[in-house]
């Protein structure tokens, strides 16, 4: 294969074509762009979303956890929040581990189907 490119280089004179360099980093600054704007930036706003709300958590809410735990906070720390999942059944958890908080009256409608 180098015998095609030997072969061009000599027709052209061996040099370059103007303008080659500019063309060449296009394409990777325009990659890089297409992946900041699909992937790195929503997934920013999304950390900044969660971490928002996870400050914002209080007594009284009602979240889902990440392993899918549905209960009312009855308690919060500084790192940690203790979530009751049943009556009389409490636990405590990174706060962190909330992936949701739930609209006000879902812990109870979930608790009246159970019965």
């Amino acid at each position: 294969m180098s015998f095609f490119i030997s072969d061009a280089l000599a027709q052209s004179g061996g040099a370059a074509p103007a303008g080659g360099g500019f063309m060449q980093l296009l394409f990777p600054v325009a990659l890089i762009a297409i992946f900041y704007v699909l992937l790195i930036r929503p997934q920013a706003k999304r950390a900044k979303e969660h971490k928002k709300m996870v400050e914002a958590l209080a007594k009284g809410d009602e979240v889902v956890t990440n392993g899918g735990l549905l209960g009312r906070v009855i308690d919060v720390a500084d790192d940690f929040a203790t979530v009751e999942v049943a009556e009389g059944v409490q636990v405590k958890l990174q706060k962190g581990a909330v992936a949701a908080v739930m609209p006000k009256g879902t812990y109870k409608q979930q608790d009246k189907k159970a019965k």
